[in-house]
């Protein structure tokens, strides 16, 4: 079984983090930690399918996180729960996923736990990032924890921003062609974006579409990849991470992001 337990508390105790890494990289109603049945210190106990969305909870101030998949579980929709995933769940009192794993109400049903189940959007988009932040930390009953990561993340999000347009080749916005769950790295490198292709693998219809749009750039999915892209068409592939390590630290995502970019521009 893959699972990764997170408490801020703990964490704490053996590092002191710097202010920038934050200690803290597919909607559901009601409720804030007062309602918890099985809160710790007024912090809601909160089970998450994966390091994503634990990133999110950890980012809206929660505290007391369980991860189910892992990160290095390549694809997380695929992941088969395993019966010993159930005690975790019995004991939360939100239960967060994604619309896209199947698995999320099998695990809440078969547990019989009485947690709140929450859909969250997954998407690294700055504004429905930290929009879903806002509305967990609601849930939660952290929004001032929330408040102050928001601010954080917003300072390192311009500067990793700022660096990658400087970086433009000659000064101009590169043409890239995005993976749909990429997006939000073009939009970082202020790329402009000439097309968009997938989940699906790209049919030879696509391929020639999107290779006459010359694009220097293509941003991958890691996660969902089906292999090179665009061949013969000399765009430089570049793999784009989504799901955040098992720190379940949101920053490293957009800072692994942006040095990959910086990187594929200084090579085009």
């Amino acid at each position: 079984m893959a699972r990764t337990r997170f408490r801020t508390s703990s964490l704490l105790a053996l590092t002191v983090l710097p202010a920038l890494t934050l200690a803290t990289g597919c909607g559901g109603d009601g409720g804030t930690s007062a309602d918890a049945g099985h809160a710790h210190h007024g912090q809601p106990v909160v089970v998450t399918t994966t390091t994503w969305e634990g990133a999110l909870a950890k980012a809206a101030g929660a505290e007391d996180i369980e991860v189910i998949v892992e990160q290095s579980v390549r694809h997380a929709p695929d992941y088969d729960p395993k019966p010993s995933d159930l005690a975790a769940v019995a004991e939360a009192d939100f239960v967060l996923y994604a619309p896209f794993e199947p698995y999320a109400e099998k695990i809440k049903e078969a547990a019989g736990s009485k947690a709140k189940l929450v859909e969250v959007n997954l998407d690294n988009d700055p504004g429905k990032l930290t929009a879903e932040v806002t509305r967990l930390s609601g849930l939660f009953g952290t929004e001032p924890d929330a408040e102050r990561w928001k601010k954080e993340f917003a300072t390192e999000y311009a500067q990793l921003s700022e660096d990658l347009r400087a970086a433009w080749p000659g000064g101009r916005s590169p043409r890239v062609v995005s993976q749909v769950f990429t997006t939000w790295a073009a939009k970082l490198a202020g790329a402009t974006t000439t097309g968009t292709y997938g989940p699906e693998a790209v049919t030879p219809a696509q391929l020639a579409e999107l290779s006459a749009r010359k694009p220097a750039l293509v941003l991958d999915n890691a996660h969902m990849s089906t292999g090179t892209v665009l061949p013969g068409s000399g765009a430089r592939h570049v793999a784009i991470v989504n799901y955040p390590g098992d720190d379940l630290d949101l920053l490293p995502v957009y800072r692994d992001a942006a040095a990959e970019l910086k990187k594929a521009m200084a090579d085009s």
